[in-house]
């Protein structure tokens, strides 16, 4: 259910069940997590790509399964949970960039999974998103900690209470989208080589940045950058960076 290849330091992750629309199952969740522990073990890899296979990106819960889900019981119902929120988490913390080609429809949690990449590339005619969980008096409770994070409480009211739908360019007018195409892999391949010319060191120290902070309190958060100056002025790739900048000068 889940294809891993790597081109020019880039990983690609794609999903791949399009008669299901690459819906989440838990084997495709499995192999998932599968595939991102071997991308964040091989220093080759610089960047990450999720895209979907066929027409959808992917549209959240298999059907199949919502009606296996019946039957589960509350301990049932929490470790499902919890084997979910772990595959969010464990692309939310992936300590290398993270970009979602999304290709078509991201949808409920296939949403959620978009949400938790660093950067979305959209394809401005086939891609649509949205929670529709309330439609079937369910509740998007995982993913809505990583949409507030990406669009604040307004827009995650808006989405989360309507369960409309919205297309690409919606998407990108309310900050969710990063960028539109008519082809989005490509793009997001293109994005990638772009961000193989910084710095590894401080991307990651970015993402761990913006994770943590946004917890803090102003002074709290000003004392932990503070720090992380420190940090970064000290290491090999700055050093090596300030004095290649230097010399162009």
């Amino acid at each position: 259910m889940i294809l891993f290849s790597k081109e020019n330091k880039t990983g690609i992750i794609k999903l791949n069940n399009p008669e299901k629309r690459n819906a989440l199952h838990p084997e495709l969740v499995k192999q998932f997590k599968e595939a991102l522990s071997s991308a964040v073990t091989d220093d080759e890899i610089k960047v990450l790509i999720i895209t979907g296979e066929g027409k959808s990106f992917c549209a959240g819960a298999d059907l199949a399964y919502l009606s296996e889900l019946q039957k589960y019981n509350s301990i049932e119902n929490e470790v499902d949970s919890e084997n979910l929120a772990d595959l969010f988490l464990q692309v939310y913390r992936f300590p290398k960039p993270v970009i979602a080609a999304v290709n078509g429809a991201a949808i409920a949690g296939g949403c959620g999974l978009a949400s938790v990449c660093d950067l979305i590339v959209a394809d401005e005619n086939n891609a649509k998103f949205g929670y529709t969980e309330v439609k079937i008096g369910f509740v998007p409770a995982i993913v809505s900690v990583f949409l507030l994070k990406r669009v604040g409480e307004g827009i995650a009211k808006q989405l989360f209470l309507t369960g409309e739908l919205m297309n690409s360019k919606r998407a990108y007018e309310i900050g969710f989208v990063n960028y539109l195409t008519d082809d989005c892999l490509n793009k997001a391949k293109e994005l990638a080589e772009t961000l193989q010319k910084n710095s590894s060191f401080s991307m990651e120290l970015i993402k761990s940045m913006i994770q943590k902070i946004s917890g803090f309190n102003a002074e709290a958060a000003v004392d932990f950058c503070t720090r992380l100056n420190v940090i970064s002025r000290s290491s090999v790739d700055f050093k090596k960076g300030l004095t290649n900048f230097l010399k162009k000068i």
